[in-house]
């Protein structure tokens, strides 16, 4: 039926389309996988996924910008030049664990393993050349490790197609927030709170979904996904870490994301299924005493094309690149110049 092959392709699809950048220190934009296990059919899914993505620009708004220019830019919430970063490089391999009923609810568990290795060249003092040479402040680290945690629920009995439904979850605070970095000049340091493998928050999360066929054309099918994330609980981080330099603690709460979704996918193959989606992301800035509050936060879209292949009945795999089209980030902040993901996903 092509109604269950377009409900397996959105399943399959969304999740990636969910894979928006961290961009920045202070991890404005947060890789979301979005949702799993739309599909009709009573039942447990695995599904893991590889993300990959490498925030090596810099951009002021929506404008590139060079080293040389970001260190001569000042920071208008610590009167201080801006931070001049490197780069960050982002890894993740993801486990989503499905059941749907097959009449009207399912709930999907979803566990990241992050794998982030960032640099930084601090605050230029306004000495030596540009770009600048590792000053006060530049420090590396490489952070691995289990990230947080989500469960999401959802609700589709209220139309006979079962082809609407509202989505509500929380995302916990599972992940490591005592990630340490190698200062250029002197010992160990805590990583920024969003560079860490856990915000130390409790997310709620709200959103709703449509899909169908679009009218007289009998093997394109269309699909649309809305979600809100805000943190209600937050952790203060521990200002004592053994070892470590210049670390005094504080409170740091995430920003609220809200992420659209839309796109088509063609069924006229036997086992081929391409799609092509939209997906914007807006993120508003972090807060709290420990958090950068200036380059956080901002507006991502991107193009995604992307393939789904059915190898059996009941395994498929699938791979997604996502192409910016719009970047309007607060402050400066590192953007990838693509997202790639791949994954399988079995149904049992």
């Amino acid at each position: 039926m092509k109604i269950k092959k377009i409900v397996v392709a959105m399943a399959l699809v969304l999740p990636a389309a969910g894979a928006m950048a961290c961009a920045s220190c202070g991890c404005s934009l947060n890789t979301d996988i979005g949702t799993q296990g739309m599909g009709m059919t009573e039942g447990w899914t695995l599904d893991v996924r590889y993300d990959t993505l490498n925030q090596n620009k810099l951009r002021y708004g929506t404008k590139s910008i060079s080293q040389s220019q970001a260190a001569n830019t000042p920071n208008p919430k610590t009167g201080q030049n801006a931070e001049v970063e490197g780069y960050t490089q982002n890894n993740y391999l993801t486990a989503s664990l499905d059941y749907n009923d097959g009449e009207s609810w399912g709930v999907t568990g979803v566990l990241p393993y992050i794998m982030r290795n960032h640099s930084t060249f601090g605050v230029y003092d306004g000495s030596g050349d540009l770009p600048p040479a590792p000053g006060e402040g530049a420090y590396s680290s490489k952070t691995a490790g289990i990230g947080d945690m989500k469960i999401i629920g959802r609700y589709f009995g209220f139309a006979e197609q079962k082809d609407w439904g509202f989505q509500f979850g929380v995302k916990l605070p599972t992940g490591s927030r005592n990630q340490t970095g190698t200062l250029a000049v002197g010992g160990p340091v805590a990583v920024d709170p969003g560079l860490q493998a856990g915000t130390g928050s409790t997310d709620l999360i709200a959103g709703i979904y449509k899909f169908g066929f679009i009218n007289d054309l009998e093997n394109w099918g269309y699909f649309a996904q809305a979600q809100y994330q805000a943190a209600v609980m937050v952790q203060s981080i521990p200002g004592s870490l053994v070892g470590v330099n210049d670390n005094p603690g504080g409170t740091y709460r995430p920003g609220n994301a809200a992420n659209v979704n839309v796109g088509v996918n063609y069924q006229g193959f036997e086992k081929w299924v391409p799609t092509l989606q939209l997906n914007v992301l807006n993120k508003t800035a972090d807060s709290g005493t420990a958090a950068d509050t200036w380059a956080t936060g901002g507006t991502l879209a991107y193009l995604t094309p992307g393939v789904l292949y059915r190898l059996t009945e009941k395994t498929q795999v699938y791979a997604n690149v996502q192409l910016p089209v719009y970047q309007n980030v607060n402050g400066i902040q590192l953007t990838p110049s693509y997202i790639a993901s791949m994954g399988v996903r079995v149904f049992f």
